[in-house]
């Protein structure tokens, strides 16, 4: 289990999470191109460690917010999924995802996907635990950052 760690707040860099994978044949359907499930499913692992290492402890996918699918990614295709945490919230966090594809042989970037994860820390009993604060520096970050409320607002007032 993670050890819960006596930070009151962390800048997004802290825990950043930059993972890469290839677009193999069976991460494809008949045309060749990126299932989209298996994308979603490589963002969550990605964001689940973003969230993890904000929380230091074990988080769960609470839920997803607004997938993009921009382009499609081809089998051979280089996958780079970047994950950085936009908002604590008392027990839960927004996790900002981007993913791009990468061509082997022209070098060719370009963006396949982007959403929003929202994630809940647990305790030991597994109950929701407090989540360190988020200290954004850049201003991209604080922008981040106040968006990310309208989100949760938005998100809050749909389940209702």
């Amino acid at each position: 289990m993670f050890k819960q760690k006596q930070i009151t707040e962390k800048p997004p860099s802290a825990s950043e999470t930059i993972m890469t994978e290839v677009v193999y044949p069976n991460d494809a359907n008949p045309m060749g191109m990126l299932q989209g499930g298996r994308l979603v499913q490589w963002m969550d692992t990605a964001s689940a460690i973003c969230a993890q290492t904000h929380a230091g402890r074990i988080a769960v996918t609470a839920s997803i917010d607004k997938v993009e699918f921009k382009n499609p990614a081809k089998v051979g295709d280089i996958i780079s999924i970047n994950a950085k945490v936009t908002r604590s919230f008392d027990k839960s966090m927004e996790i900002h995802v981007r993913a791009w594809s990468r061509k082997v042989l022209s070098g060719e970037i370009y963006p396949i996907s982007d959403a929003y994860f929202i994630f809940v820390a647990l305790d030991d009993n597994a109950n929701p635990a407090l989540v360190p604060k988020l200290k954004p520096a850049s201003a991209e970050e604080k922008s981040n950052y106040k968006d990310a409320l309208s989100r949760r607002n938005s998100r809050v007032y749909k389940s209702k």
